[in-house]
């Protein structure tokens, strides 16, 4: 008599699915609720109903789990401590060709954008993302910065690539929108470079 069992499914196993939604919504909830700083891995598990290894069997990090949760187009708390690891002498210019080289690409500008015009003046997405970029990035700046005023001028980078994107990208201001890379590289760099080190 033949087996007429059903086949074995392969794949993720069932609720699967469920479980990477649940600890999304978790985490939107969560960092909604409490900030980027506020918000831990165990708590967001604790509101999925999830194990946290579970948390970070799907996301690895809490910087990985937000920039999920919110649709952060790029990573550069992964990406620019190299950038600020190499010559420093180029680390400007290298900064600046990073951030619009990535923006370049069709998908990275349009969920940049849509996060750019959803975070100015709001009350939830505005402290989110400043807490994320503080966290993750502006720590990472000020890290290589000599000097007491070192948060101050990593604030500054932030501000200049910041208002750089807005112009560029969400405003689409002339000349700048039609600039080449390469030039605006060499506008902006220097700026950055005497942020960074000057």
């Amino acid at each position: 008599m033949s087996d007429k069992s059903a086949p074995r499914r392969r794949g993720r196993p069932k609720g699967a699915t469920d479980s990477r939604g649940r600890i999304i919504a978790a985490a939107v909830d969560e960092f909604g609720e409490h900030g980027y700083d506020g918000s831990t891995v165990r708590s967001i598990a604790a509101r999925a109903g999830v194990d946290s290894a579970l948390v970070h069997h799907y996301f690895g990090t809490k910087a990985d789990l937000f920039a999920e949760a919110v649709g952060v187009p790029m990573r550069p708390d992964i990406d620019v401590p190299g950038i600020l690891a190499g010559p420093r002498d180029e680390v400007g210019a290298r900064l600046v060709r990073y951030i619009l080289e990535e923006w370049e690409k069709p998908e990275v500008r349009r969920r940049g954008v849509l996060l750019l015009r959803a975070t100015v003046g709001s009350k939830l997405t505005t402290p989110l993302l400043a807490g994320f970029l503080t966290r993750e990035l502006l720590a990472r700046v000020a890290a290589v910065i000599d000097g007491p005023d070192a948060q101050l001028r990593a604030g500054l980078v932030a501000s200049q690539i910041g208002g750089l994107l807005m112009a560029r990208y969400v405003l689409q201001l002339p000349p700048l929108a039609d600039a080449s890379v390469d030039d605006i590289v060499v506008q902006v760099g220097p700026t950055l470079q005497r942020y960074l080190f000057g």
